[in-house]
């Protein structure tokens, strides 16, 4: 069974290496567009690690929302990182369905969490 909390604490460990290489590492290497890709990418995935320790610690009881949170970091991010390693600015077309299933993590999340304790909390 996935643990969404270690698994966010791993994946925000992972953006921080990720962010500290591009800052340090692709600097003179890649342009600067490609850099602000990385950077993009990065940024959504240490908020949406977050999201998944957050998910995680909620209490909700339903777990939609945190694989949609974990399809996105993969599609989302995953596609922009794509990007940069290999040139083909054709991976851009499924960065939007990654960033759909992130809006419907958050979506699900603040939806269910309205309801964690069987009763509405908005």
């Amino acid at each position: 069974m996935i643990h969404f909390g270690r698994l966010g604490a791993a994946l925000a460990g992972i953006g921080v290496a990720l962010g500290a290489f591009g800052a340090h590492g692709l600097r003179d290497r890649v342009s600067e567009d490609l850099l602000e890709i990385y950077k993009t990418s990065t940024h959504y995935l240490v908020i949406h690690a977050i999201a998944l320790i957050l998910f995680h610690l909620s209490g909700v009881q339903k777990r939609w929302p945190g694989f949609c949170f974990l399809a996105g970091i993969a599609i989302f991010s995953g596609s922009l990182y794509g990007i940069l390693l290999t040139g083909i600015r054709a991976l851009g077309a499924i960065t939007p369905i990654g960033g759909v299933l992130l809006m419907a993590g958050w979506a699900g999340f603040a939806f269910l969490w309205r309801f964690r304790d069987g009763k509405s909390s908005f």
